[in-house]
């Protein structure tokens, strides 16, 4: 859970950072965003992997959920920006993105993770 929340505070916290939105330094943060949750992620695997010595599958559960973890949080987050800011983008959107984010983000984090957590283990048998 704690990786989780860590994703929502880099995505919503570069986010913050970024505005005004019409700033030339928005790409800047969105990648700076990008970069250190692809390092959180494979501290994850990492850690999940070697360190706690999880299982392939579990690793990549374990994975996948945090990630979906942070989704749905900034879902909620955007879905809250709605009610407080008017804007013309229907609310059945927001909603629906509650669920959505956590599904399109958990699956390839899920898969990939699998992956890393694989070559991993095919590298700690090599290197015994």
């Amino acid at each position: 859970m704690v990786i989780g929340v860590l994703y929502f505070v880099v995505g919503f916290g570069f986010a913050e950072l970024a505005k005004p939105p019409v700033s030339d330094r928005v790409r800047l943060w969105r990648l700076a965003a990008w970069v250190i949750s692809a390092v959180i992620y494979a501290m994850h695997i990492y850690y999940e992997r070697l360190r706690q010595r999880a299982s392939i599958l579990a690793t990549a559960l374990h994975a996948a959920m945090a990630v979906a973890l942070g989704a749905f949080l900034l879902a909620v987050a955007a879905t809250i920006h709605k009610i407080i800011v008017a804007s013309d983008t229907p609310y059945w959107r927001f909603m629906l993105a509650l669920l959505v984010w956590p599904i399109i983000t958990a699956l390839p984090a899920f898969l990939v993770a699998l992956a890393a957590a694989a070559v991993l283990s095919k590298l700690r048998t090599q290197n015994l």
